[in-house]
């Protein structure tokens, strides 16, 4: 325990004659006790600093209400929009992973310590007495929220918020609301345009099967908001390329085409669904007009609503509204409570807006979990009998296992429509079969998998942090396997073997199709991890990466600004046009000395992300907000595909490892999936603990009061790492 640490624990016996400290009752023994937890690192300085504000605003302030507002920031700081203060009380460490694991805090109170003997009914009046908190009935018609109130915090039944994160909970439950309360007008001819563009019935197995694509645009056809979901490969964006032909068909034939916009939260995420749509639309059995009036153009979320640079507000919102009339987002699981507000603030109320993305993925890194808690219901069904009677008029499709509801009770199910057929994962594929048990959360199954894998699945068990094994895994993947999957030596190769002729301008188009080509063969493969910190974290896994490769002869550096250093964008450059989450490497290219001779000097190559396969170079002097990245987080991976992918476990159990980052990262894989395991068991734990995201947004939306269940202490918190 470092001298900090010791001064405070001394101090919180407040030295009152030794008498014990009693934080509940007595606000400074409170405040020491959170200083206690933010020097152990278990509460952040910023949640700290909020109860100071707190503190400044009301003096006499109960301690009770101190405490609940510290762990409501923390919540959001663990991706949660809310407190719950039922499931805090029913298991106050594990609900919120406090302390982290293997702490005991042995001279720190833990919450449940903290919390003992405290009752729900004098908690809620505790706060509910308060001047800093607001108390809101939780009604079917909730009003707008009011534009006066001044109290920092929120409690909605047990449910207690940070005032702006309330304010967008209930701005998007309205928003929803009102577009799921009308029906867009629908072509008269929609039925043979459906069966037009989906002439080739799907099949499994040689059988016949429902084609959810199809009824994924007979439904986004009539609403004004609609949600499509699907694991990889279940055709999300070849649905909505047919949905926009499907659109844009009558709109075109009535000389008034619709104003299309295709978003996603990231630049990798956007690039990838440009390429996709180009290649797609093509393909569609339209006129010419049509396919012309289809964009392949996809542009991140921050350029679509105009970022404004050092604040949280963007040039569109609703009093200067987007000019579209269709907006599709892709990889929607990644869009947090805040952007979800702004975006529906800007959202012109004719436009309809489709969601597209993977309910089963992981959250976004803010708090929120927009897409899993709207798709909640979406593997039910719960189509009323009028839904299910209109799609299969105009679709002639059927299914059988979902439940039945009703428009009124299940007003988003008519509107939502999971893909459940995959075409990249056959029967045969080890990487899907693996996904869908993980997903299903059947550890043994998943390991017995493992144990004896498919030619796409490869296993690796460390023998220790050094083991030789791993570093071979990296750099050259898996030599001796079918079709080779690639290591990091592939795109170094790739990058000596290709380079132009030492004599050719930067302005020949050699440089640019070699960069294109080093981007590509870099994406060949990628290490992922679950956490920033730590010899399995980020850090410790680039630096041992970047050690391996110079050791090699490789890369002439592993520090610093060397050829063939991978760089991620960690914060949005408007200056630059780089978002968070691009990838670029640094090569060495040529430029002209002022007496016309060439020398050669490093810049950064990055794909433009707008599906032309172009490539533009930036000085390493220009990006100041950049990390190396031989690993990367499975968060930052998301939106991204790789042809070989390597997810490492760490060596303990983190609150972070959950069968939803399993998933993803698994899923990241095209071709061939590597799990590098250090210590036996945490796949297995991992893949047993679920992610639950406290939130009230479902409840806003439902006609009836329907609350959540207690959050149990096996389901865990998820960290933004």
């Amino acid at each position: 325990m470092n001298p900090t640490l010791k001064q405070l624990a001394g101090e919180v016996r407040d030295g009152r004659d030794d008498q014990v400290a009693q934080p509940l009752a007595a606000r400074h023994d409170l405040l020491r006790q959170l200083d206690l937890w933010v020097a152990r690192g278990w509460l952040r300085a910023l949640d700290r600093a909020f109860v100071a504000f707190l503190v400044e605003l009301q003096p006499q302030a109960d301690p009770r209400v101190l405490l609940a507002a510290a762990l409501t920031s923390h919540q959001l700081g663990h991706g949660h929009v809310c407190l719950d203060l039922e499931a805090t009380l029913g298991a106050p460490d594990a609900a919120l992973s406090l302390p982290p694991e293997g702490d005991e805090g042995r001279d720190v109170l833990l919450p449940s310590q903290l919390l003992h003997g405290v009752r729900l009914d004098a908690w809620r009046e505790a706060l509910a007495a308060s001047p800093l908190v607001e108390v809101v009935d939780e009604r079917p018609g909730d009003p707008e929220p009011s534009e006066t109130a001044t109290s920092p915090l929120v409690l909605c039944a047990q449910r207690l918020y940070l005032r702006r994160y309330w304010r967008y909970e209930l701005e998007i439950a309205l928003a929803l609301r009102e577009r799921l309360g009308r029906q867009a007008p629908l072509a008269a001819d929609l039925a043979p345009r459906l069966a037009a563009l989906f002439a080739q019935a799907p099949t499994e197995d040689g059988q016949r099967v429902t084609d959810w694509q199809k009824l994924a645009c007979a439904l986004a056809a009539r609403g004004y908001f609609s949600l499509i979901t699907g694991g990889p490969g279940t055709g999300k964006t070849t649905t909505v390329v047919r949905l926009l032909g499907l659109l844009q068909a009558p709109a075109v034939a009535a000389g008034q085409p619709l104003r299309i916009r295709l978003a996603a939260p990231t630049g990798k995420a956007a690039a990838r669904l440009s390429e996709s749509i180009g290649q797609q639309v093509r393909a569609l059995p339209l006129a010419e007009d049509v396919l012309q009036a289809i964009p392949a153009e996809v542009t991140t979320l921050h350029r679509l609503l105009g970022s404004r640079p050092d604040t949280r507000h963007f040039r569109h919102h609703r009093d200067n509204p987007l000019a579209l009339d269709v907006l599709v987002v892709d990889e929607a699981s990644m869009i947090d409570l805040e952007m979800m507000a702004s975006l529906l603030d800007a959202l012109p109320p004719q436009a309809r807006l489709i969601l597209l993305g993977d309910k089963d993925q992981l959250a976004s890194v803010e708090a929120g979990a927009v897409l899993g808690d709207l798709c909640r219901d979406a593997e039910e069904g719960w189509y009323s009998a009028e839904t299910r009677a209109w799609l299969q008029r105009v679709s002639g499709e059927n299914w059988q296992g979902l439940r039945e509801g009703s428009a009124q009770a299940h007003p988003l199910a008519q509107q939502t429509v999971m893909l459940r057929h995959s075409r990249r994962f056959g029967a045969s594929s080890g990487i899907g079969r693996l996904a869908r048990l993980v997903n299903r959360q059947q550890a043994g199954d998943a390991r017995a998998l493992l144990d004896s894998p498919p030619a796409d699945l490869f296993d690796l068990r460390l023998r220790g942090e050094r083991d030789a094994a791993f570093a071979r895994l990296f750099v050259d993947g898996h030599p001796q396997a079918p079709g080779t999957p690639y290591g990091y030596r592939h795109y170094l190769q790739r990058l000596a073997e290709g380079r132009p002729a030492a004599g050719l301008a930067l302005e020949d188009g050699a440089w640019e199709r070699w960069a294109q080509s080093v981007l590509t063969a870099f994406d060949a493969f990628r290490l992922l991890c679950a956490l920033r910190r730590g010899p399995w974290g980020v850090e410790g896994l680039n630096q041992r990466v970047a050690a391996e490769l110079l050791r090699l002869g490789l890369i002439e550096a592993d520090h610093g600004w060397y050829e063939g250093r991978p760089v991620l964008v960690t914060r949005n450059d408007y200056s630059l046009g780089l978002m968070n989450g691009d990838i670029g490497i640094a090569l060495r290219l040529p430029e002209r000395n002022d007496d016309g001779s060439l020398r050669f000097a490093l810049r950064v190559a990055f794909p433009r992300n707008d599906g032309s396969g172009g490539v533009r170079f930036v000085l390493p002097s220009r990006l100041v907000e950049v990390d190396t990245v031989f690993a990367m987080t499975v968060h930052k991976s998301q939106g991204s595909e790789f042809a070989h992918t390597a997810l490492v476990l760490p060596d303990a159990l983190n609150p972070v490892l959950t069968k939803e980052l399993v998933y993803t990262g698994i899923t990241r894989a095209r071709d061939w999936f590597s799990l590098v395991e250090s210590l036996p068991g945490v796949f297995e734990e991992a893949v047993r603990r679920k992610v639950r995201r406290l939130s009230g947004l479902m409840l806003h939306l439902r006609p009836e009061r329907e609350e959540q269940p207690p959050h149990a202490p096996g389901e865990q918190t998820e960290l933004p790492f």
